[in-house]
């Protein structure tokens, strides 16, 4: 992800094509934009919500299902809820069930139109019934005000009313039904606030809070900012369907939407579970026993050496070099790298080398990208304004924003390396089954995906040593040219094959699990960048 200092670099996108459309006239610059850039990714809409917005926020979705299905604001909400507010699924119950089919599913009570009962609740006080007997109190109320009805058509007296929602309140129901026995109708939002304000304002304030609550609770386009300390918003995503994705928050933490993990594509989530968990637990120990310890030759075992002499002896009895692991006999040097001397260690120490091959190379490329970051950065400002400011050179190739996307290129393919390699550690190790069927066609998989780690691996690694050259005092235009078109060229080269690493895993490795998975898609710029949603 660029700094925000990276932005004084960039241009509109329409001078970016003015420019663009003048180099590939000048015949000096024939092959510096072969390819056509890669058309812009679908991205969803993200919004982040704070405690001032929910209410802004809930009220979209509740809107748009009462105007949907025509029914009342309780009742589309209740309806979200049991969706788990995904209006897709509603929409495809309607299509396929109707709308009376949509209500009985999630037991969501609309009395119809020709309803006597409900025809005598929707009548003016003055034409309903002089005396109303409740039937949970048994007493006789006479003033029409003094009793409420709900949507089913049951009828009680206020005060049951009010010490029914306060008492369900108080179970943490995220629902209030009818008091009626085994009445599904939920109760009217606005008579539960209205008569628990008249005797319990406190208890209205905390159904206020749950309604609102309710949206964040048993949303699944919703998920808390993981941020700590937390920033008090929530990230929205439109369309529920793309919950395989990454998001920034306003706050500046980027996260997994689907796991709320740090974003970790392209390694699956329950991959990255496992290798975040076992990263925190055994890296340390894995460099220790690394550093500190070497094989018996004979049993295999772990020494670690207790005094200043390299010829040791294991608890087994063996006598060995403890500078190279070796037997010890008359003949013993160890001054020649033996090639096949590891190939006799047991299961355990090979799963150790094999974790510690694995996670080595994840560590290369974090360490390489922070210092991309605030090493190689501040270098291509300067080179930036020392171009800028050659005079000798026209003003069309003085432009350097090609330096700062070639370095947002070369960041971005950092972190597909660095994951890359937790993602291969489990896809072709034994902790994850694959289809019977597909067993012989893993190796081959396997040498197809390293080839193209290795080639991802090459062409970063020379896009950052093109980035990382020096700045000669006076420019010629000839260099800044070949500069130029090297390094983009390089850029492109690294973007393909991120992307071809990204295709590779979710069209060829991951159907071959049995566990089903996805990743995110390939996001050249970081992650989704969340917008605060404005409060009403």
């Amino acid at each position: 992800m660029a700094s925000d200092d990276e932005s004084c670099l960039y241009y509109d996108e329409e001078d970016d094509e003015a420019e663009e459309d003048g180099l590939e006239a000048d015949e000096d610059d024939v092959g510096l934009f072969e390819d056509a850039a890669p058309q812009p990714e679908h991205r969803a809409d993200h919004w982040a919500i704070t405690r001032k917005s929910l209410s802004a926020a809930q009220q979209q979705d509740v809107s748009m299902v009462m105007n949907l299905v025509n029914i009342e604001r309780h009742n589309a909400r209740a309806l979200l809820m049991h969706h788990r507010w995904k209006m897709d699924r509603i929409h495809d119950f309607l299509e396929r069930r109707g709308r009376e089919g949509l209500f009985r599913e999630a037991r969501i009570v609309v009395p119809p139109e020709d309803s006597s009962t409900a025809a005598r609740a929707r009548a003016p006080p003055h034409k309903r019934p002089r005396t109303v007997t409740c039937n949970v109190c048994f007493e006789d109320v006479s003033r029409p005000s003094d009793v409420s009805t709900m949507d089913c058509g049951h009828c009680f007296c206020n005060d049951c009313w009010t010490e029914h929602f306060f008492t369900s309140l108080g179970n943490g129901k995220k629902h209030i039904h009818c008091m009626q026995v085994k009445c599904p109708a939920i109760c009217d939002d606005a008579t539960v606030r209205r008569l628990l304000g008249r005797k319990y304002p406190d208890a209205a304030k905390r159904f206020d809070n749950l309604v609102l609550d309710s949206y964040l609770d048993n949303n699944a386009s919703v998920k808390w900012c993981p941020s700590a300390p937390h920033c008090g918003r929530a990230i929205r995503v439109v369309d529920a369907s793309e919950r395989y994705c990454e998001v920034e928050c306003p706050c500046g933490v980027s996260f997994c939407f689907n796991c709320a993990a740090p974003a970790h594509s392209p390694c699956p989530c329950p991959m990255w579970d496992k290798w975040d968990a076992k990263f925190r637990g055994e890296s340390e120990n894995l460099k220790w026993i690394a550093v500190n310890t070497k094989s018996c030759p004979k049993c295999l075992r772990p020494i670690e050496k207790n005094g200043g002499c390299n010829h040791v002896s294991c608890p087994c009895g063996q006598h060995l070099c403890y500078a190279c692991g070796g037997r010890l006999d008359t003949l013993h040097n160890c001054n020649r790298y033996d090639e096949a001397g590891h190939a006799n260690y047991d299961s355990i120490r090979r799963q150790m080398l094999r974790y510690t091959h694995y996670c080595d190379r994840f560590n290369v490329h974090v360490n390489s990208r922070t210092a991309e970051q605030t090493q190689l950065w501040p270098a291509i400002q300067k080179r930036a304004v020392l171009l800028e400011s050659a005079t000798a050179i026209r003003p069309l190739i003085r432009e350097a924003s090609w330096m700062a996307r070639a370095h947002r290129a070369l960041l971005a393919s950092r972190l597909v390396l660095a994951r890359s390699y937790a993602f291969a550690y489990y896809m072709f190790g034994d902790e994850v089954r694959t289809y019977p069927s597909e067993k012989a066609n893993l190796p081959i998989a396997k040498v197809l995906f390293e080839d193209q780690q290795w080639q991802l691996e090459e062409n970063a690694e020379k896009l950052s040593k093109v980035l990382a050259a020096e700045a000669k005092p006076v420019l010629a235009e000839e260099e800044v040219l070949q500069a130029m078109q090297e390094t983009s060229n390089l850029a492109k080269i690294v973007d393909t094959h991120c992307r071809e690493m990204y295709k590779c895993i979710q069209d060829e490795l991951l159907p071959l699990l049995l566990e089903p998975m996805t990743i995110a898609p390939y996001r050249p710029d970081g992650p989704d960048k969340a917008k605060d949603l404005p409060a009403p």
